[in-house]
């Protein structure tokens, strides 16, 4: 199917494939799959119509003979900073540490601005040939690095409005909170800049004192916020459950969202059980990193096979109500030395390995609406009458043809028209890794 079909201001999809927990407001036949036989009337870059598929084919409307369409991807955990080094700071192990190490000496040597704006670009124009239009990156904001990345980020969001929605997450130790006067500055720079606040959370003996530190400021500003939680293996680790609680204690109305949570499916069942009903009482949202996760939890440096899969518990969280998402995480650099930010590619490795299927249900809302509703994007993560016409057509007519092949071919409709889906070419950045 050629994608210059796509160019006029109008037109009809007939028979396309939908998912029901994506199509909000549309009744009409669910199949085993949860998929709906639909027909969508596209005009002036919106959705003007969705209805059931109807026997007779109007003229001129484009029969998509079955194939899925889904809406753009929303990516709600990202590394863009970080994006694309690996040529030049390898992962020397694959180990965790020695990717903060490898990142940390590189951005220390290499991250100005036209570095970092350089492979920032890059890595968006990946995500938006692949189908993303939203993304959460997070942003090293360890000083002087905080001078000069917030800087970029600002131009980039300006440069790309429209195609994709650029969020932004400060990144650093939660030790770093210590420093009362640089933790105030940061957070004013956050808010400035329309931000979330951010960072890592490690068992400091600290801790809640700090999260309160966070969590206050996050409350005068009026912020969100977004940690990094638990990424280890340590039954010790439980930093998801503390920042549970320290929500609990400041009834916190914003949006929480803690990333990677990979301990606790090492821990006891009580403790999971006493973690989880805090998070859902809390109302904080979790975001699974399958990709980065399986690469560096459990890497064994002694020639045997790790024993886990690093990934956090998805199916337990959904079960009590918690907003679950999976996301691309790191992309080509010392965490994780592949990706394209290709969130078909996450979802169809977080469906074998979180095995989504059997049923599938609505897993699909955690790469779509329910980071969509994360970041506080209203009108992305489905599709609906009224809603823009922001939407991927593949060529796939069940979860099985289109998580079996990368879907090179798919074709990407925003604000109704088709896309030029150049994939930028890797050859772009050989001067950065001289």
């Amino acid at each position: 199917m050629k994608s210059s079909i796509f160019s006029a201001s109008s037109y009809a999809l007939v028979n396309a494939r939908l998912h029901c927990s994506l199509t909000p407001g549309l009744t009409a036949p669910v199949d085993a799959e949860g998929f709906v036989l639909a027909d969508i009337v596209v005009a002036d870059g919106r959705i003007s119509r969705i209805e059931t598929a109807q026997r007779a084919t109007a003229e001129g409307a484009i029969d998509l003979a079955g194939r899925i369409v889904l809406p753009c991807f929303v990516d709600c955990h990202t590394h863009l900073d970080k994006g694309h080094i690996w040529p030049r700071k390898p992962n020397p192990d694959g180990t965790f540490m020695g990717a903060l190490e490898a990142a940390d000496a590189d951005r220390v040597a290499r991250w100005s601005a036209v570095d970092v704006d350089r492979r920032m670009d890059f890595a968006l124009r990946c995500a938006y040939a692949h189908g993303t239009g939203a993304i959460r990156t997070h942003l090293d904001s360890i000083p002087p690095q905080d001078e000069i990345s917030w800087s970029v980020l600002e131009a980039m969001r300006e440069r790309w409005r429209g195609r994709i929605d650029l969020q932004a997450a400060c990144l650093f130790g939660i030790e770093r909170v210590r420093d009362q006067d640089w933790f105030s500055g940061m957070v004013r720079r956050v808010s400035a800049v329309g931000g979330i606040l951010g960072a890592v959370t490690y068992m400091v003996p600290d801790l809640d004192a700090l999260l309160d530190r966070m969590f206050r400021a996050a409350i005068e500003h009026g912020l969100d916020l977004d940690f990094h939680a638990d990424e280890t293996d340590s039954v010790e680790a439980i930093s998801l459950k503390r920042i549970a609680e320290a929500a609990l204690r400041h009834r916190f109305e914003g949006q929480v969202l803690v990333g990677h949570c990979c301990s606790l499916a090492r821990q006891p069942d009580r403790e999971i059980a006493n973690t989880l009903d805090k998070v859902a009482e809390a109302g904080l949202a979790v975001v699974s990193l399958p990709l980065c996760n399986l690469y560096l939890q459990d890497r064994r440096t002694d020639g045997t096979t790790p024993r886990w899969r690093g990934v956090t518990l998805l199916h337990e969280m959904k079960a009590r109500g918690i907003p679950v998402a999976v996301a691309s995480d790191n992309t080509r650099d010392p965490f994780y030395a592949y990706g394209d930010l290709d969130m078909l590619e996450v979802y169809r490795a977080a469906t074998r390995v979180l095995h989504f299927d059997h049923p599938v249900g609505d897993w699909p809302k955690a790469v779509s609406s329910t980071p969509a509703s994360i970041m506080r994007l209203h009108d992305a993560g489905s599709l609906r009458a009224g809603g823009p016409a922001d939407f991927v057509i593949f060529k796939g007519r069940s979860w099985t043809e289109l998580l079996s092949r990368p879907e090179s071919d798919r074709i990407v409709v925003r604000g109704g028209r088709a896309i030029d889906r150049v994939i930028p070419d890797y050859a772009e950045l050989d001067d950065l890794m001289e």
